[in-house]
């Protein structure tokens, strides 16, 4: 897939690169918010696509996330987008926030995203269904983050549109909303740390996380082995202890017709600058060949399976 795109207002969209608006062959990557990881991964897998492909320029956009990210690729807006496995299971079956198969196909399963549900200090809640009458953000629209969060709270035996006041918030204005003392908890699903998270634990340090890991067994029954329970480690928001949590994959995607050696060159460039990619955010360190290439249900793009394949 080799095409011009115009270059939007910065109103419109942010960009993460400074690729200009001149010609050439342009790759469009869609991520999420700011101060989240796919924001900060997608700006430096930018720099390096257009550091190591010929008369290519990528840029990282501004998005809800992985919802969003698989209609922009659907319509031709963007080249290469991050999403949850759940969101990406929906898309390529037809369900859930999609109404028809979306053609996807992946890159790459990359890290692992957190269930990161934040408690606003003096709030009393030890888990999910005690979020039962109180103001709850659930993520913004069409983004992985909200897909999970219902599904968490219906796990949880809640409503999300009745049991709770519901907002639907990005994790930077959930942020602020903490610090204002206007919502009492958000879910956020990313990865570990996000900035977002850093700076309001360094404000508000008696925040608090909840642990989820009591909804495994009704969610795997419902949705499958795609969630599992991950650690985190509060050291990472320089906090103290852990808590254990659902946690789902991030996978990469590309339109189902991107050309086969543009997507080859793609995966390459990911694999073989791991260590920049790294310096950008540590959940690099999970790049992986084996990891790489479970990417179920989402099938392998041609050109990414055929890296693989060299690879051994």
């Amino acid at each position: 897939m080799k095409r011009v795109l115009i270059c939007l207002a910065a109103a419109v969209v942010t960009v993460a690169t400074a690729a200009g608006c001149g010609g050439g062959n342009r790759l469009s990557i869609a991520t999420g918010g700011t101060t989240g990881v796919y924001y900060a991964y997608g700006g430096g897998l930018a720099k390096q696509l257009t550091a190591s492909i010929a008369d290519t320029q990528a840029t990282a956009s501004v998005t809800s996330a992985s919802v969003e990210n698989i209609k922009l690729l659907a319509d031709g807006k963007a080249d290469i987008g991050f999403s949850q496995t759940d969101t990406a299971s929906d898309a390529v079956n037809g369900t859930g926030s999609f109404t028809e198969k979306q053609p996807i196909k992946a890159i790459a399963r990359i890290y692992d995203n957190y269930a990161q549900v934040v408690v606003a200090p003096g709030i009393t809640a030890t888990k999910i269904a005690d979020l039962k009458g109180k103001r709850v953000s659930l993520g913004p629209p069409s983004s992985g983050t909200q897909v999970m969060a219902r599904r968490m709270m219906e796990a949880a035996g809640l409503n999300p549109d009745t049991d709770v006041t519901k907002q639907q918030l990005s994790i930077n204005e959930s942020v602020q909303a903490v610090k204002d003392g206007t919502i009492d908890a958000f879910f956020w699903v990313g990865g570990v740390p996000t900035a977002g998270i850093v700076d309001l634990a360094t404000s508000r340090p008696d925040m608090k996380m909840l642990d989820t890991s009591d909804l495994l067994t009704p969610m795997q029954t419902k949705y499958g082995k795609q969630y599992v329970t991950l650690d985190i480690n509060l050291g990472d928001y320089k906090l103290t202890g852990g808590v254990k949590t659902m946690a789902v994959g991030n996978v990469l995607l590309v339109p189902d017709k991107m050309d086969e050696q543009l997507a080859y060159d793609i995966t390459k460039t990911l694999f073989e600058k791991k260590a920049e990619l790294v310096k950008v955010h540590t959940e690099a360190n999970k790049l992986d060949l084996a990891l790489g290439q479970q990417v179920e249900p989402v099938v392998l793009h041609p050109g990414a399976a055929r890296y693989f394949k060299e690879k051994g």
